[in-house]
């Protein structure tokens, strides 16, 4: 048995070395540790990002055949660099990682299957996905159909397009035996094989034009961030070196692919660029590294941030409300848009962000959020029963 084999608290330390990172023990199947309040919390400020990001950053901007979403990242210099720690995807999936392989130790424990509990999983996080998506897509038919808009169909799309996330998130579930024999097997070699696949499909993206060869990185990349989870309690139980290193690589790796002008700065989409994130490339592989290990160095003070009793009591209601306030925020935002079109009788926005576009962003939020708690307790009168306790929160909520 090698140094990486040995569980940490039986690595000698007489050496004054830190422990190495755990291999064995934290893969699938090791012990679980008490339930971690930080885990909510990056979960809940995740979904929240990526929900206040589209309320108050979406431009539409209206044509003859309809609108098409743009940003501010595509007028404002230097924005872009806002993303490399509000493009919280890579964060969300490694929380997603762990908190399934948590969930599904105490499946395990009660004697449940693999292939259940990934397909119990799968149920409950599609069904409401496909409950909007059927809303919408009949809507629009009927909308269409009735009125002769074309601009409807685009409409639509637009409203529906955050649901590609879900379709992601759900083949990572659906793969799960796929990700826990790997770690069984190959442990974090795994990780350099998969990284390694990801500069491939770069490379043939790039340099030979094989465009839709890169969506293979849609699970190679996702993937990654995915097992990584599985990783996360070795992580807690790391040196505050390994998490310096982690956010330092991650950060040298950004700033080496960004400018050397191989990758673009954003790690949003902006209109008229190749976009980091549809496919994802090698950048978000070094972003997943850099939030994580921004999120082990900040773990200590957002700990006892976490003990008081409101951040605590937020911290619940967000996450309890996550996965709702996720698939109906872009319903509740077209609503909030109708109204405010109405109010100003036009469709026109700002394409050029000025300081009262920027002004105006609160009160966009604001009619955003207030439309879509109506939308989300209409769908819960008629959709699913209050998960309970035991349910994996990140698939449940």
């Amino acid at each position: 048995m090698n140094q990486l084999d040995t569980p940490a608290e039986e690595v000698p330390g007489s050496s004054g070395m830190p422990a190495p990172l755990p291999q064995r023990a934290s893969a699938p199947g090791s012990p679980p540790l008490e339930r971690d309040r930080y885990v909510d919390f990056l979960r809940a400020f995740s979904i929240l990002v990526v929900v206040v990001w589209h309320w108050a950053f979406t431009i539409l901007i209206w044509g003859p055949t309809g609108p098409t979403a743009t940003s501010p990242l595509g007028f404002t210099s230097g924005l872009w660099v806002l993303t490399w720690l509000f493009q919280v995807l890579p964060l969300f999936f490694y929380v997603g990682g762990y908190v399934h392989l948590r969930a599904w130790q105490r499946a395990r424990a009660r004697g449940e299957h693999l292939g259940h509990f990934v397909w119990r999983n799968i149920r409950k996080l599609s069904l409401p996905a496909l409950v909007l998506a059927t809303v919408w897509i009949g809507l629009g038919l009927g909308l269409g159909a009735a009125f002769n808009l074309e601009w409807v169909g685009r409409a639509v799309l637009l409203v529906i397009s955050p649901l590609w996330f879900i379709g992601v998130y759900l083949v990572l579930i659906a793969l799960i035996p796929v990700w826990f024999a790997l770690q069984r097997r190959f442990g974090v070699v795994a990780f350099v094989w998969m990284a390694g696949l990801v500069v491939v499909v770069d490379i043939l993206r790039f340099r030979a034009g094989y465009e839709g060869l890169a969506y293979a990185n849609m699970v190679l990349v996702w993937g990654l961030a995915f097992q990584a989870g599985f990783y996360y309690e070795a992580l807690v139980r790391a040196s505050r070196q390994l998490d310096a290193a982690l956010m330092w690589a991650g950060l040298f790796g950004l700033v080496g692919f960004v400018f050397s002008g191989l990758y673009p700065g954003s790690m949003v989409g902006v209109p008229g660029e190749t976009s980091n994130m549809a496919p994802p490339t090698l950048c978000i592989v070094a972003l997943l590294a850099f939030q994580v290990g921004v999120a082990e160095m900040a773990r200590p003070g957002m700990r006892r941030w976490l003990d008081r009793p409101g951040p605590r009591r937020a911290v619940e209601v967000i996450n309890r409300f996550a996965m709702p306030v996720f698939l109906f925020h872009t319903t509740g935002m077209a609503i909030g848009r109708g109204l405010i079109y109405a109010w100003n009788g036009e469709l026109a926005e700002k394409t050029a962000p000025d300081l009262v576009w920027w002004l105006e962003r609160p009160l966009y939020i604001a009619v955003s959020l207030a439309c879509t708690l109506p939308v989300i307790w209409f769908f819960g009168r008629f959709g699913h029963r209050r998960p309970t306790p035991a349910a994996p929160r990140i698939a449940a909520a």
